[in-house]
């Protein structure tokens, strides 16, 4: 039920993201909210459940929005991986970095895939503005913090909620004919 829940937040803001986000201005800027989820996902499903929401949210990303297949999935597993070993390996408490790692990793992961795209495309890519990436990172880090907030109430709330099976799938015993 709990991954249930998340895939159908994670299909919202996908839609919202591929549909509405682009209809705000260009200064205001768009998060990017998948890579929120993705991050808040790394640090609190295990292994097993958090790839396979990864790696579905990512191959969505990328048959929808992606310009050039294969780049959300690399970009959205390595930023999973990359915080879930950050989170086992680290002495630090949880709430101390979670939001200033999301920033940095965005940070990273994105300038990381403009020097792979500027090799790859020297001449199609617009220039490296400092100033439109920090502001981006910005963006994302002051979104991070509520979207953490209300990704966490909805964790908390489905991991204490139990899955009752509705009466029809429960096994009968005695008589089947009262």
């Amino acid at each position: 039920m709990l991954m249930l829940s998340f895939f159908l937040v994670g299909i919202f803001l996908i839609i919202s993201q591929t549909s509405i986000f682009f209809l705000f201005p260009s200064w205001l800027g768009s998060p990017d909210l998948i890579f929120i989820l993705i991050a808040f996902i790394a640090y609190r499903f295990d292994w097993l459940r958090g790839l396979c929401l990864v790696l579905v949210f990512s191959w969505i990303m990328d048959v929808l929005s992606g310009l050039y297949l294969g780049t959300y999935p690399l970009l959205y597993l390595f930023l999973f991986v990359s915080l879930k070993i950050f989170k086992e390996k680290s002495p630090v408490k949880e709430v101390a970095y979670q939001v200033p790692l999301v920033g940095v990793a965005f940070l990273v992961e994105y300038s990381g895939m403009y020097s792979v795209y500027s090799l790859a495309l020297p001449g199609i890519l617009p220039e490296w503005s400092w100033a439109k990436i920090l502001q981006e990172t910005l963006i994302l880090i002051v979104a991070t913090i509520p979207c953490f907030l209300l990704y966490n109430s909805l964790f908390e709330h489905m991991s204490k909620r139990r899955f009752v099976a509705p009466r029809i799938l429960r096994k009968r015993s005695g008589n089947y004919f009262r």
